[in-house]
């Protein structure tokens, strides 16, 4: 059974380092062909809501406790929110400097385990927060004519978008992990494609009623690209719930950080993004301190 267990979930993390980099890809080449990045975000849980229709009637929603629709409302709320800004700085940032920065979402735990816990940190955490700055400075130097890291960086719309999409992704992740320890997998993934469409397309009403035709004709035109991105985005999703199921969070997080290379090597093959050689350096190490800060927290 255990086999059984650690091959699932080990799958399932194959699963996840793969189809990531590959939405960022479709996500991409959408919003270049004219397409929003909240319509992308909420056709996409639209389209997975309709895929899980027939699952609905085996749902027993009926007994699960408070703490379980919370943690749904928080994270289908900064997962949406998420979501939308991973897009919107994908639109105009490179895959391969966007990618690696998903490694600071290790530091970010431990700034809050310090504010909020009192955690403190091992040499090793240290040590892999070190590795993180270095490569983020070998990453970022590659796109900046030998500037090398600096706070100015900050100031780009996309690395903004791309550093609070982190934040929201670390939160997101915890509570699904809560949902699901108060059901199941299969159950919070329903939750997060239904509600995820009803909060996404609700702001869509909000801010792009007046867009709508435009957008569907991009969606028309583009069927293709998009049927690509929901089958990919839904593997994601489903895997990374599957994984959460099958190991501690942090540990999963730690190990999905290895698909920055991948997204460094799609932007190449994809989008002709330069310095790859030294981005892949960068990643690499940056992927290093994640897994440090992570195993030996």
């Amino acid at each position: 059974m255990l086999v059984i267990i650690l091959t699932l979930t080990t799958v399932a993390i194959v699963v996840r380092i793969v189809s990531s980099p590959l939405s960022n890809v479709f996500q991409k080449q959408l919003t270049q062909r004219a397409a929003e990045p909240l319509f992308v975000s909420s056709a996409t849980y639209g389209f997975l809501s309709v895929l899980t229709i027939s699952f609905w009637p085996e749902l027993n929603l009926s007994n699960l406790p408070a703490d379980f629709w919370l943690s749904v409302l928080i994270f289908n709320l900064i997962g949406v929110l998420g979501n939308v800004l991973l897009v919107k700085a994908i639109r105009t940032g490179e895959l391969s400097v966007l990618g690696p920065i998903n490694a600071y979402k290790s530091v970010v735990s431990i700034v809050f385990g310090i504010l909020l816990l009192n955690e403190i940190p091992s040499w090793m955490g240290v040590m892999g927060v070190a590795l993180i700055v270095a490569g983020s400075y070998v990453v970022l130097d590659s796109g900046q004519r030998g500037r090398g890291f600096s706070f100015d960086i900050l100031k780009q719309p996309e690395i903004q978008f791309r550093l609070i999409a982190l934040v929201c992704s670390a939160i997101e992740a915890v509570f699904i992990k809560r949902a699901m320890v108060l059901s199941s997998p299969m159950t919070t993934f329903i939750l997060w494609c239904v509600l995820g469409f009803v909060f996404s397309f609700s702001w869509v009403i909000l801010t792009l009623r007046r867009r709508w035709k435009e957008q569907i004709a991009v969606f028309s035109t583009e069927k293709g690209t998009y049927a690509a991105l929901f089958v990919s985005a839904g593997l994601m999703q489903f895997s990374t719930n599957t994984a959460f199921g099958g190991m501690q969070v942090g540990y999963v997080l730690a190990l999905f950080q290895t698909s920055a290379l991948l997204n460094v090597l799609f932007g190449y093959q994809f989008f002709k993004e330069k310095n790859i050689v030294q981005k892949l350096i960068g990643a690499a190490i940056m992927v290093t301190g994640a897994v440090l800060i992570v195993v030996f927290k």
